[in-house]
């Protein structure tokens, strides 16, 4: 592994993912353990990849991330999102594809929270007229 390497920080849900794009032969690190064994699910493992498979980079980069916070789900598409920032920092010219496909945009989506006097963020607790 070289040196030299691009970053991206990847945010979603309470997850944040610190990425680090190091030129090699396609290797992923998670908090120092290799992907399958970080992220077991196929799934998950192919929503990391997207962005390396969709620029064609999938063999010519070894990912260093560290992520913490959140669940496994939140946590893989932080990973995403880490991977897509730093591939744009190594080449602007794909920006274009990148968006297109919706990976540079943080999903700002997160749990609401409770609110006093209900059970939850929006449910009641049960009414009895009579």
């Amino acid at each position: 592994m070289s040196e030299e390497f691009h970053y991206g920080t990847g945010r979603r849900k309470n997850a944040v993912a610190r990425t680090r794009l190091y030129t090699g032969t396609g290797q992923i690190f998670v908090n120092d353990r290799p992907l399958a064994e970080y992220f077991p699910r196929l799934t998950l493992q192919m929503i990391i990849r997207q962005p390396l498979v969709l620029t064609n980079k999938n063999d010519s980069f070894d990912v260093k991330i560290n992520v913490r916070g959140g669940g496994i789900g939140g946590q893989a598409e932080a990973v995403r999102h880490g991977i897509s920032r730093a591939l744009e920092k190594f080449d602007p010219e794909l920006r274009p594809a990148l968006k297109k496909a919706g990976f540079l945009t943080r999903d700002a989506r997160k749990k609401e929270r409770k609110k006093y006097g209900l059970r939850g963020a929006r449910a009641r607790f049960q009414y009895s007229k009579r």
